[in-house]
């Protein structure tokens, strides 16, 4: 894979742009408020909504599109977001409630528990939200965020898309996603083994540049179409889990703006992924 370009493989539609500093990353779907009853504590999270803050930490710039609901907790996500630097004004206040998740901590890894989606549920993007996402330089998104339906359009604007599949690999929202993806991201706990290895094979043949699954403790994997590359972890004291795997996400992509190969884009996550490990909170 040629380190510094970002070349979408659309067929008669290429292209390839040098990302720099000044790249854009629109980031879309999700967000909630992650709830830790016991600590008593409330955290603003979703997949995309942690892409973006973690973008912004390394020094880039991004965008967070999606809805919430029109009380307090609403509040609270767009002024975190509007507070960490990212750019809301595409973040819609809809009659409901916000999406809240529980949380529990069990000896530094986080557990989810009950999941109330609230307006989210309904989320849709406008006309003009595609056309927001496509004036940036990527558009990153994941497997909860209601946008699989839409994403052909982005395809057609030939814009690079990266899209977080979490643990979900069978999933129907992988095969009707996944011809659409630049970069394709899963997560696993089983390990590399040789039936990870042909799941990432048949998933890049099918339209990706690059499939990459993070392994925890056991670091990640990625494959190009050509070969597979690993990366270990970067030691740390863990806190808390909540938001390693978006890190690592943002800080593959930051690796990318800076025109660096796969090999150090992994290095790149694995280094955001471990300073957010050392405190509570996705962020």
């Amino acid at each position: 894979m040629e380190a510094g370009l970002f070349m979408s493989r659309r067929k008669n539609a290429y292209r390839i742009k040098l990302f720099q500093d000044e790249a854009r990353i629109a980031t879309v779907g999700d967000n909630c408020l992650d709830v830790y009853e016991k600590q008593g504590m409330v955290f603003t999270g979703g997949n995309p909504v942690n892409v973006a803050v973690y973008i912004v930490r390394l020094g880039g710039k991004a965008s967070y599109t999606g809805v919430v609901g029109d009380d307090e907790y609403g509040r609270i996500v767009i002024e975190a977001l509007r507070g960490k630097g990212v750019d809301t004004n595409h973040v819609r206040v809809e009659y409901g409630s916000t999406a809240v998740t529980k949380v529990e901590l069990v000896n530094g890894e986080r557990v989810f528990g009950e999941y109330d989606e609230g307006v989210l549920a309904n989320f849709k993007l406008t006309d003009g939200d595609i056309d927001f996402l496509c004036s940036h330089d990527m558009v990153v998104s994941g497997i909860w965020g209601h946008i699989e339906d839409d994403l052909w359009k982005i395809q057609a604007r030939s814009v690079p898309v990266l899209f977080d599949f979490s643990n979900q690999p069978e999933h129907p929202v992988v095969q009707k996603a996944i011809s659409h993806v630049d970069y394709a991201f899963f997560a696993s706990d089983d390990g590399d083994t040789p039936q990870l290895r042909a799941f990432m094979k048949d998933m890049q043949s099918r339209g990706p540049r690059c499939v990459v699954v993070t392994l925890g403790a056991e670091g990640s994997i990625a494959y190009d179409g050509k070969k597979f590359c690993t990366f270990g972890i970067v030691p740390c004291k863990v806190v808390d889990t909540m938001g390693a795997g978006d890190s690592y996400i943002a800080g593959f992509i930051y690796g990318l703006m800076h025109n660096k190969a796969i090999a150090e884009c992994m290095r790149m996550g694995a280094e955001n992924s471990s300073v957010t490990l050392t405190y509570q909170g996705a962020w």
